[in-house]
This record gives C-alpha cells, sequence and structure tokens, in this order.
C-alpha cells in the first residue's frame, strides 16, 4: 500500500530513479556532448539522496530514525543499517564516476550511457540494501545485476571488455537462476517471502525442514557469487582484468558492499532461527575465500587481476563478521568495507594516472622507477597498499583489527588465525608493488598526469586514509549505530 510513511522512507531512492530517467531522455536526445553534464548530474542526485537520507524532517517523520520503518506493505524497510550502507554506496558511486572521465575521452569511449547506467545500478543497490522481502530482493539485485553487464562489455570495440561482459552476463544470469530456486523453495515450504514472517516462522527451528535448508543455501550461492565468495568467484580475475579500469574500479567497491549487506540483513533477520545450518556454509566460504585469494594473488602480474584476488581475500574477511554475528559481527563488516572501499577506488585511481604513449598500463612491472618521476603518487599508492595489507597503524589496521578481534570474542580462533595467516600471505603481493616503485629502474616515461577527476578521487582516498588512522571515532561509532539498527 502507498501511502505518505512509504513515499518518504523510499524518498532517496525515487530521487535517484527521477534523475536518472531524465538523464537517460537527454542522452539519447544529445549524445556523447552531454556526457560530462550527465555525470555531474548523477554526482549531484547521489548528493541530494545522501542528503535526503539524513534529513532530519525526514527522520522526524520516521520515528526519529531510532527503530526500523517499513514501506509498500513491509517490503521496503528504512533503519540505522540501511542508512549508513546506503550513504558509503552513494559516495562510491560518485567517486566512479570522477574517475571515468579522464580514461573514457582519452580512450574514445566518453558516452553519456555510462552515469546513466550507474545511476540505475546505484538505485538496484539501494533498493537491495532495504529489501525487506524476497521479491524486492530480487527487483533490487536484477535492476542493479543488467547495469553491470553493460558496464563491464561498456568499450564494445575492445576483445577483452566484451568477452568480460559476456562471462559476467552468462555467469550473472545463472545465479539469478540460482536465486530464484532458492525463493522458490522458500516461499514453497515457508508459505512467505515477508523477512518479518519468515523470521517468526522459523525461529528456534533446531530441526528446519529440508526444503527451507536447501532453499537458504541457494540463496547464500547466489549471493556468494554477487560478493565472489570461493567457489563463486571464476568471473572475478576475468571481469575485473577485461573491464574498463573506471567500471572495475565501481565493480570492486559499491555492488560488493550492496550485496554483503544483503546477505547479512538475509541471514541475521529471516534465518536467524535457522543460524547452525548457515553457518557451516558461511565458514567455508570464508575459509576459502581468504585461503585462496591470499596464494592466487601471489602469481598475478597484471594489478587489476591483483585486485580481484585482493578483493576475494576481502571477502573471507568480511564474512568471518558475518560468522560472528551479532553487533561486534556487523560493526566488523561496515567497518572493514569503509576502509577497503576507500582504499580500492584509491589504488584504481592511481592506475588511472600512469599511461604509456597513450596506453594505459596494467602490469606491475609497470610501477618500475615511479617513485623517481612522481613521487607523489608513489606515496599514495604507498599509503594505499600499506592500509590494504593492514599495517599499523593506518586505517587498514583498524578494519582487521575489529574483524579478528570479534571472531576471537565470539570463540571463533581457528578462523581468526586463518585470517592473520592469509593477511600475512596477501601481504606480500602489496609490498610487492612498493618494492617496484621504489627500487626498480624506471622502464620508460609516462604520459602527463590525467585531469582533476582521478587526482580528485586520489586525493579524498589518501586522505581520508589518513583521517580515519588520525580519528577513528566516528567512523567506529557510526559503524556500531548501524549495527544497532539492524539488529536492535
Amino acid at each position: 500500500m502507498i501511502n505518505s510513511q512509504s513515499l518518504m522512507v523510499a524518498m532517496p531512492e525515487i530521487e535517484v530513479a527521477v534523475v536518472g530517467l531524465v538523464s537517460l531522455v537527454a542522452a539519447a536526445a544529445c549524445g556523447a556532448r552531454v556526457t560530462r553534464h550527465i555525470g555531474l548530474l548523477a554526482i549531484a542526485a547521489f548528493a541530494l539522496a545522501g542528503g535526503t537520507l539524513f534529513c532530519p524532517e525526514r527522520l522526524s517523520h520516521l520515528l526519529n530514525g531510532a527503530m526500523p520503518v517499513f514501506a509498500f506493505g513491509t517490503q521496503f524497510v528504512d533503519d540505522g543499517f540501511a542508512r549508513f550502507v546506503k550513504a558509503i554506496i552513494l559516495a562510491a558511486s560518485s567517486l566512479s564516476i570522477l574517475l571515468s572521465w579522464s580514461a573514457f575521452e582519452k580512450d574514445g569511449d566518453a558516452r553519456p550511457e555510462y552515469p546513466v547506467l550507474i545511476l540505475f545500478a546505484t538505485l538496484g543497490m539501494m533498493l537491495m540494501v532495504s529489501a525487506s522481502d524476497l521479491l524486492a530482493l530480487y527487483v533490487g539485485l536484477e535492476l542493479q545485476s543488467l547495469s553491470l553487464y553493460v558496464l563491464a562489455a561498456f568499450k564494445r570495440d575492445d576483445a577483452r571488455s566484451s568477452e568480460a561482459g559476456l562471462k559476467y552476463f552468462v555467469l550473472g544470469a545463472l545465479s539469478s537462476g540460482i536465486l530464484l530456486y532458492g525463493i522458490s523453495l522458500l516461499y514453497g515450504f515457508a508459505g512467505t517471502t515477508d523477512f518479518v514472517s519468515l523470521a517468526f516462522s522459523l525461529r528456534d527451528q533446531a530441526h528446519a525442514h529440508p526444503g527451507i535448508v536447501v532453499g537458504m543455501v541457494f540463496v547464500c550461492a547466489a549471493l556468494a557469487f554477487k560478493v565472489s565468495g570461493v567457489p563463486f568467484h571464476m568471473w572475478a580475475p576475468d571481469v575485473y582484468e577485461g573491464a574498463p579500469t573506471p567500471v572495475t574500479a565501481f565493480f570492486a567497491s559499491a555492488p560488493k558492499l550492496a550485496a554483503l549487506a544483503l546477505l547479512t540483513r538475509f541471514l541475521l533477520e529471516p534465518m536467524s532461527g535457522l543460524t547452525a545450518q548457515w553457518h557451516q556454509v558461511i565458514v567455508f566460504i570464508s575459509i576459502a575465500s581468504m585461503l585462496w585469494g591470499a596464494f592466487a594473488g601471489l602469481a598475478q602480474t597484471n594489478v587489476k587481476r591483483l585486485l580481484a584476488y585482493s578483493s576475494i581475500t576481502t571477502i573471507g574477511y568480511l564474512l568471518v563478521g558475518l560468522v560472528v554475528g551479532g553487533k561486534s559481527g556487523v560493526q566488523a563488516i561496515l567497518i572493514y568495507f569503509t576502509i577497503y572501499a576507500l582504499n580500492t577506488l584509491g589504488a584504481f585511481a592511481v592506475l588511472l594516472c600512469l599511461r604509456r604513449g597513450g596506453k594505459a598500463v596494467e602490469a606491475i612491472t609497470d610501477f618500475s622507477g615511479l617513485s623517481k618521476t612522481n613521487p607523489v603518487i608513489a606515496l599514495a599508492m604507498t599509503v594505499l597498499m600499506f592500509s590494504l595489507a593492514g599495517v599499523p597503524p593506518l586505517a587498514g589496521f583498524f578494519g582487521k583489527y575489529f574483524m579478528f578481534l570479534a571472531a576471537v570474542k565470539a570463540g571463533l580462533l581457528p578462523l581468526a588465525i586463518i585470517g592473520v595467516l592469509s593477511s600475512v600471505v596477501a601481504a606480500f603481493y602489496y609490498l610487492r608493488i612498493i618494492k617496484v616503485m621504489y627500487f626498480d629502474e624506471l622502464v620508460g616515461a609516462l604520459d602527463p598526469l590525467p585531469d582533476w577527476g582521478v587526482k580528485a578521487v586520489l586525493g579524498l582516498s589518501s586522505l581520508a586514509m589518513i583521517g580515519i588512522t588520525l580519528a577513528p571515532s566516528p567512523l567506529i561509532e557510526g559503524a556500531l549505530k548501524a549495527a544497532r539498527g539492524l539488529l536492535g
């Protein structure tokens, strides 16, 4: 049922949707000459939606944001967890648009479809984060996925980009089928698709019906594909390498957070009564992701593929927080991913800064001697790599500290030990990039740095890392407040 409260709850999504439709018409009518204008319009829409999320007037209509508020029956929910995650998604989407301008213009691929697709992908992610019904979950997920399939193949004349888009589409369609089958099983055996009703009917079920357990496993498998958790990770290295670098940066940040937030809500709300059944599935995916991402990354020579395996390892760490559960586990997930998203966007910004002979460079050896020609860029990359490795006192250390501390306090010491060991292994490929920049000989002159968009993303990411290092309290307290919003 649509009423004023439902419209107030969904106002940020409505704003993004309206701007998306207007941008679509403008792009069709005006063509490539309005690419930057539509990009700026999209960033303004994200800023407006972010402001609306935390607008005091809006929150005053929603119990001051203290309690979850449902819309459209119980299909859509607004709570502290959703607001926190949406804010990070909107920020990451804005930075991804800034990253794209210089790269696409230099390659002759600047088209207004890019910001339009980012708008609709972001709308899908916002719907996913607030989904409180299995069907609403599917609609949001598919709106995001359809946009991402096109983005992966955005360079239509590039064979690698087309291959990345095709691989992602075929495997993504398979995961969508798995998700729908899982939803159908849950509906068939539980009689509802609503999260609240599912939680009520499945509470304290030590011996749940096998059909419900199988349906839950299918949904978890489909969402594990979206976050590239092992063994559903096979698409990530090829898609990361083949997709345009600004698109890869987007893939590594906002969509992963949206899918992880959806998985967290799904398991800790409607499936909370089946914790014993899903724990073992998530523990396996977590351990496999940490180990495979760490060891497989050692053999990589392409920076984009390396960051793909880094993202797989990161998902393993984040799933540790999901296994822990409770407020401490959710808080650790939000802290870690916020820091990781900033780190990753900064690393891709560095990659977009480096061109030689008019062509983008992606090999680790292309970073050779960077400290001699671009010491500021090399320093920024060093800070970001040390942070990704979890070297204290940088921000990445705080993310891993809170994650593994929560695991130890929850009695999951073996999981924490595996996480620490895999983190040590993964540190090698981060440190290798730093070694190449400072100790290897320069292999050739690099082109002048790109325009202000890429520089702004790199500067903001580096400053954010330093800011979180010096003053982590706002992030820690905000994540705890968001965790309380989800779990009460």
